[in-house]
């Protein structure tokens, strides 16, 4: 099945969004069975369709290759409990996704069956877990819509700007000490015009300061 994520989503509306940085997994043995699941970061249903299909690839002889996945882009999300009962693990699964606020994600949560029935409950136990275990050996990224932008200040003036760096949480690039002091830094888009206004004031008028490019950045 698809929905949207959230309210937020519907919309379109993404000022900053968590993700993981790379692919990990984890795994636990409930009752014999084991349990791996794998988490992989994705930009588009192709990407985690792609990722599914590897993973059961890699484990052909499993019982189930149980998933869900959220992405951004067409505020999409899709989830299979592939022939575990119905609402046992799919949903568990995507459940630890949306709790986790996390997005442009896909996680597949694989099992051998050991010979022990786990019950409906136990079945969403486990594939909470395995879900949750590979969110909490992930490395997160908070991706916020940013603004690149470049200064050129004197040296007399430079002491002046990192504190105003600190409150607004810019985040320094890279400074060139030439004839004059040059830095980049990547500040939240909606932080970006008070941090002109600022820095212009601090350094009464005194400071160039070009917007070179909007990206989305990882302010984590």
């Amino acid at each position: 099945m698809s929905f949207c994520v959230d309210e937020c989503r519907k919309r379109g509306i993404f000022l900053e969004y968590r993700t993981i940085a790379r692919r990990c997994e984890a795994r636990f043995v409930e009752k014999k069975s084991e349990f791996i699941g794998y988490l992989c970061p994705v930009s588009d249903e192709e990407q985690a369709v792609t990722f599914i299909e590897e993973i059961r690839a890699m484990h052909r002889k499993a019982t189930h290759n149980c998933y869900a996945y959220i992405l951004r882009e067409n505020n999409a999300a899709r989830h299979s409990d592939d022939g575990e009962p119905g609402g046992t693990a799919g949903v568990p699964i995507y459940e630890v996704l949306r709790k986790e606020g996390l997005t442009d994600v896909c996680c597949v949560v694989t099992r051998y069956f050991g010979g022990i029935m786990l019950g409906a409950g136990g079945l969403v136990r486990a594939y909470t877990r395995g879900a949750k275990d590979a969110a909490d050996a992930a490395e997160i990224k908070l991706m916020a819509s940013a603004e690149r932008l470049e200064l050129t200040v004197d040296y007399s003036l430079y002491g002046k700007l990192p504190q105003i760096f600190t409150e607004l949480d810019a985040r320094v690039e890279n400074e060139d000490f030439s004839d004059s002091v040059k830095i980049t830094l990547c500040i939240r888009e909606e932080s970006s015009e008070e941090l002109k206004a600022r820095l212009i004031d601090v350094c009464c008028g005194n400071i160039t300061v070009k917007t070179a490019q909007k990206l989305w950045y990882d302010f984590a």
